[in-house]
């Protein structure tokens, strides 16, 4: 016999995921490889069609001063809370996905160096003919001001390779660098990078990224949609493979 209340919603749901025009979402590439999962999951079930463009957060900062616009942005939860406040996203909509710390990758197939200590990776970094990070990514910046606490900021930077935003493990893969130092979750979505391991825990950087709905978002019900698929157990798998930790604290 057939549920006519289940029957009702689940044609309600259907009817207003075909109204929906595609879900439009500006992402801090720090949630690459998670998103490269989780939009595929999503549009699965709910038969929604996604556009997602990346940037590193500084990058979308500014891409947002000058106009531009989505349904959603999904950056570290800092900056979400600040672009709320100013009533560009949505108040109440910010929702955590996942938290990633800051580790270290080499081309497939190099030699692994130890960064199981402070000290090891201070040499390790010493040992590098050359290091990348991002100049405008979270991850960068911190990473650059760390390596001057270390006091060896000058030999680092000397030979440092320092794109404005992208992967920078795709500079360890072309051989254009030895080491790559970013998010975890970044350096794993690069093929051909071996990642080595995080940075050792008395200097250790945890980010949470977390998505709100933009202010002026075309269809809020889409991506209200995608907010909640966020918090559900397979979205939550897929952080975990993709290295990531996730986190109990939810639109607070």
């Amino acid at each position: 016999m057939i549920n006519l209340r289940a029957y009702m919603l689940a044609l309600l749901q259907l009817v207003s995921t075909c109204a929906m025009a595609d879900l439009s979402i500006i992402s801090s590439t720090g949630v690459s490889s998670i998103m490269q999962e989780l939009i595929p999951a999503y549009e699965r079930e709910t038969g929604q069609r996604v556009t997602i463009s990346y940037d590193t957060s500084n990058i979308i900062i500014d891409r947002l001063k000058r106009g531009d616009t989505a349904d959603m942005v999904i950056l570290t939860g800092p900056l979400i809370d600040s672009l709320t406040q100013q009533g560009r996203l949505q108040a109440g909509s910010r929702t955590d996905m996942a938290k990633s710390g800051i580790g270290v990758a080499v081309k497939a197939g190099a030699p692994r160096p130890d960064i199981s200590s402070v000290a090891a990776f201070k040499q390790a970094l010493l040992d590098a003919p050359s290091v990348a990070y991002t100049g405008t990514g979270a991850s960068g910046q911190y990473f650059a001001g760390l390596v001057d606490k270390m006091g060896i900021g000058a030999e680092v930077k000397q030979k440092a390779k320092v794109p404005a935003g992208g992967l920078v493990a795709e500079l360890v893969v072309k051989g254009d660098a030895a080491l790559a130092v970013q998010m975890i979750s970044e350096l794993k979505a690069v093929p051909g990078a071996d990642y080595v391991g995080p940075l050792p825990a008395p200097m250790q950087l945890y980010t949470v990224f977390s998505a709100g709905l933009m202010s002026q978002a075309k269809d809020p019900a889409a991506a209200t949609l995608m907010l909640d698929f966020m918090k559900k157990p397979q979205a939550q798998a897929i952080y975990r493979a993709k290295g990531m930790e996730t986190v109990g604290r939810i639109n607070d």
